[in-house]
């Protein structure tokens, strides 16, 4: 049975934000959803860069290769993201969530990161396709934290996976699975779901028969809500083929689409007039920056939100447990003028300071360029000790220049080249980085 999609695509600004940070791309065999962060200047470019790469991958191919196409697009979208942080500082830190279904015959191949959702609608019921890559999703799943709970946490957004402004590897999930006639897919940014119930979302896949209406029905549900986010909906029928074929053109909406700054939907609503006074009752608030709106947001990398993740678990699993995580998780940061890898978190909890020295490497801060020193003026937090060697490896290929006839000054503490002062697995009586800044995800 040879099947086609019938689909659309929708995006809004909501009520709240000044920009649209969501991209979305509805196409006769893909897919595609993403939703950027890092303020004005990066989550738009984020979510931009992740679709267009996608993008070129809507044709037909063989069932066997849509997996490699779709990781291949990720990663070259990651790369693309990195080389641009490199070169503009104003865009440090951004990144974006992706989720892309890729259609060859009853095949659908699919790739997820972070915490955009795939919703499945299959004989009138709705299943969550994906499970979201944030903190509170990781204590739901190792017991510490119930369903109810986790919708009602503070930091429920709090992503652990995405893409963009950090070296090492893509971790993406990825799934093959087959293409049902009758099927209903959703794709959806947390603007949708975070404020409208399962079971609405639900009712409306099924009650509204058309892709187009019905992704305008779900958008308009979340204005009606409040609108405190970006919300973009991707809908796609799964049908048999034969009798009037659906339409192919493309669609791309949100910041990787031409109307990129149209207004929102919500018009002079309920929802919309609340929002509006809310911003007119705090005029300073409403006139800052974007970045000084994403707390409110809560989606950050998990280097710049752990310390604080740290203290909650503290608090409510006790110290012990709090610390066991720290353990897992690396950092890298200057020891006196050299360039050394941390375990631990750069942060204290109380009189307990949550990292140890790793290891001392022979690489001096001053031989560095000034945009690698700038880069080590807050720790490079990274989730293991590969992804931490790799940033030190980063590093090393951004020696300065070497000036003609200018010799380097031996240094005591490093008695060649190679060598390196590693104290594994060390733990009490290691030297503390300098001075406990805040933590940061920026890539090296």
């Amino acid at each position: 049975m040879s099947i086609q999609m019938r689909f659309a695509a929708r995006s809004d600004v909501g009520l709240v934000r000044s920009s649209n940070q969501d991209s979305g791309y509805a196409g006769p065999h893909l897919l595609v959803l993403a939703d950027g962060m890092g303020g004005p200047a990066g989550g738009d470019i984020a979510s931009s860069v992740a679709v267009a790469h996608l993008a070129a991958l809507d044709d037909a191919h063989g069932a066997d290769d849509l997996l490699d196409l779709l990781r291949g697009a990720v990663e070259a979208a990651h790369a693309e993201l990195m080389e641009r942080s490199d070169a503009d500082t104003d865009l440090a830190g951004l990144g974006t969530t992706c989720i892309a279904i890729l259609r060859s015959g009853n095949k659908l191949a699919m790739i997820h990161i972070g915490d955009s959702r795939a919703y499945l609608l299959r004989d009138g019921a709705l299943t969550q396709v994906t499970e979201d890559h944030t903190f509170v999703q990781f204590l739901v799943s190792t017991g510490r934290l119930t369903s109810e709970e986790a919708e009602r946490h503070p930091q429920r957004n709090v992503i652990l996976r995405a893409l963009g402004d950090h070296d090492g590897e893509v971790q993406l999930d990825e799934s093959l699975r087959e293409a049902r006639a009758g099927d209903r897919w959703l794709l959806a940014s947390d603007g949708l779901f975070g404020v409208v119930s399962a079971e609405t979302i639900t009712d409306t896949l099924r009650d509204v028969t058309d892709p187009g209406q019905c992704a305008e029905e779900l958008i308009s549900l979340a204005l009606r809500a409040g609108g405190p986010d970006n919300v973009t909906c991707v809908v796609a029928d799964l049908l048999e083929l034969g009798g009037a074929a659906p339409d192919t053109t493309p669609q791309v909406v949100g910041a990787a689409a031409r109307d990129r700054l149209r207004a929102t939907r919500g018009g002079n609503g309920s929802a919309a007039r609340a929002a509006a006074l809310v911003r007119a009752a705090s005029p300073e608030e409403a006139a800052a920056p974007e970045p000084d709106e994403e707390p409110s947001r809560g989606r950050r990398w998990v280097g710049r939100l752990v310390a604080t993740v740290l203290i909650l678990l503290a608090l409510a699993a006790g110290g012990w447990a709090a610390r066991s995580w720290t353990q897992t998780q690396y950092f890298v940061a200057p020891d006196g003028d050299h360039v050394a890898v941390y375990r631990g978190i750069p942060q204290q909890l109380g009189p307990v300071d949550l990292a140890t020295l790793h290891e001392r490497t022979d690489l001096r801060i001053d031989a560095l360029t000034p945009v690698a020193q700038a880069r080590l003026e807050e720790p490079i937090t990274r989730g293991s000790l590969a992804a931490a060697l790799a940033v030190v490896e980063n590093l090393r290929a951004s020696l300065r220049p070497a000036v003609a006839g200018e010799a380097p000054e031996p240094d005591a503490a490093s008695a060649g080249p190679g060598d390196v002062s590693t104290v594994p697995g060390q733990d009490d009586g290691a030297t503390p980085p300098p001075s406990s800044p805040s933590p940061s995800g920026g890539g090296a």
